[in-house]
């Protein structure tokens, strides 16, 4: 019995120990091994530190950064990639951070950022994070291989740019309807201080609930408001320290965050089952993203006979949700910073006017005229180089990769640092953080002198699929905003870039409008 008892404790003894090992191994050793591996060629970085790595730190500097707001310039990767900036600073453009107790290799060099999205098998989306930041959207962006082929192929048809004109209407009539809200704020003899931010998210939340579900634009608008919601709190989620297991408990934040997934998900499948019905009774419905999105789906699947080849209902209710989210946010958050800026460099907002009056005069924009405003181009590159709406983009290696000059053991996150490309001296010149549209006068190919420099939509086959959508869109307001109005940055206006998810202006974007 007392042998029994013995070999009993010995294996108990045996197997905790096996444990502690692997949870030390994960936790020091393992992060360790790899810091040492990455020092050994040269890299430099920041310190590991047990299990948080620069985490804590992360969150301290974003912290005191965002509590108060900076000075009227675009010099903003100080204020925005807190962290990254010091150690750029400091370690060099390519260096490494920790995330947890994954190393974080930064990449800010043109023909590294240009090797990594083009590989997208070698180099994919990172996985293993916090789960409760999936809630967000599973869909085309986080798919990899194979099924990402499947999504970007059925998803495709919905953003050619023939599909998009018959989505021209809704722009007009979202626009139509903000510029009413300030044509009533604002009469021709006196001007009106304006936070146009909220203004031009509802705009852009409009537009996407109109061109995604048609008919049904109000159930989206109530789903816009959930997803705005669920990204604060993403953001907050992506700044923690993520223990696994503990999306299960059962705390108010981990509550809140699924009670939205269940109500986005319960409006879009309402959504959807109401249009499959209405397929199945021979109506057309593919005049909105949904209507294309469910047609180009049933096709595919008829072409191959097998409903595999298709999407299932969940994975068009996932992809539903990032239209929702990327499509909005991009486009209003370059619509904002297009007009902070023309509010303060007065003389470019003058220039596009009389471009706009010319090719339109007062009459609606159109597709085509809109290939002709040369200057509103020149302005939005140059506006997108200062202030792109993704200001980084992560991948991961899952063995351990070559990447020019460096070897990345398996493991090892990929930090793109597209604000760091896009206000690099060494590339830009020494007025790199001047707004200055000329630089853009003969395109993009000509300003980045070839290099793959400037990467706003991102870049290699993974490219932004929407970007045509919101390019369309944003020229459309912005020309109808020049009609109707001029606009100077209000004395109360206070310049804060911050990211949530996105480049947003953390205390909005205060103008002075003026009735033309």
């Amino acid at each position: 019995m007392e042998e029994t008892t013995v070999v009993c404790v010995i294996g108990v003894a045996g197997i905790l120990t096996i444990y502690i090992w692997r949870l030390l191994n994960f936790l020091w050793f393992k992060p360790k091994k790899m810091e040492k591996f990455l020092r050994d060629q040269g890299l430099k970085g920041t310190p590991y530190r047990f299990m948080v790595g620069d985490s804590k730190e992360l969150e301290n500097m974003i912290n005191e950064a965002n509590s108060k707001p900076m000075s009227l310039n675009h010099d903003i990767t100080p204020r925005v990639l807190t962290l990254f900036h010091k150690s750029i600073i400091t370690h060099g453009k390519t260096c490494f951070t920790w995330m947890g107790t994954r190393p974080m290799v930064n990449i800010s060099e043109p023909t590294m950022m240009k090797e990594v999205l083009a590989n997208y098998h070698q180099f994919q989306k990172p996985k293993g994070g916090n789960p409760l930041i999936e809630l967000l959207g599973r869909g085309l962006i986080n798919v990899e291989a194979d099924q990402w082929i499947k999504h970007r192929k059925i998803i495709n048809p919905a953003f050619h740019v023939e599909k998009l004109k018959h989505m021209v209407p809704a722009f007009f009539v979202s626009c139509g309807e903000m510029i009413h809200k300030w044509d009533e704020m604002v009469t021709k003899e006196s001007s009106c201080e304006v936070d146009v931010w909220p203004h031009l998210q509802t705009l852009t939340a409009d537009v996407i609930s109109r061109t995604s579900f048609g008919s049904s634009f109000e159930e989206g608008r109530k789903i816009f408001e959930l997803q705005r919601e669920l990204g604060e709190m993403t953001m907050k989620a992506a700044m923690s320290i993520y223990i696994p297991g503990s999306k299960f408990l059962p705390t108010k934040k981990n509550k809140r965050m699924k009670e939205i997934d269940r109500e986005v998900k319960a409006s879009i499948k309402s959504i959807i089952d109401k249009r499959v019905v209405a397929m199945k009774a021979g109506e057309s419905i593919n005049d909105d993203l949904l209507g294309i999105l469910l047609d180009s789906n049933y096709k595919e699947i008829k072409q191959r006979g097998n409903i595999n080849f298709g999407l299932s209902i969940e994975e068009v209710i996932e992809e539903c949700k990032l239209f929702y989210f990327v499509g909005q946010e991009t486009t209003a958050n370059m619509l904002v910073w297009t007009m902070i800026l023309l509010g303060q460099h007065k003389e470019w907002q003058t220039r596009a006017r009389e471009e706009v009056l010319q090719v339109f005069g007062q009459e609606r924009p159109d597709i085509d005229g809109l290939n002709h405003l040369k200057i509103g181009n020149m302005i939005f590159n140059e506006v997108l180089r200062l202030y792109p709406s993704a200001i980084l983009l992560r991948r991961s290696v899952h063995e351990e990769t070559k990447l020019r000059n460096i070897i990345l053991p398996a493991g090892t996150l990929i930090q793109l640092n597209t604000l760091f490309l896009h206000h690099d001296q060494d590339i830009w010149g020494e007025d790199v953080n001047e707004f200055k549209p000329e630089r853009f006068s003969e395109g993009v190919l000509k300003a980045t002198k070839g290099q793959a420099s400037y990467v706003p939509f991102g870049g290699g086959p993974r490219i932004c699929v929407g970007q045509n959508f919101a390019m369309l869109e944003a020229k459309i307001v912005f020309a109808m905003i020049l009609q109707r109005f001029s606009f100077d940055l209000s004395p109360s206006y206070s310049h804060a870039p911050h990211a949530i998810i996105t480049l947003k202006p953390q205390f909005g974007a205060h103008l002075i409008l003026h009735k033309l």
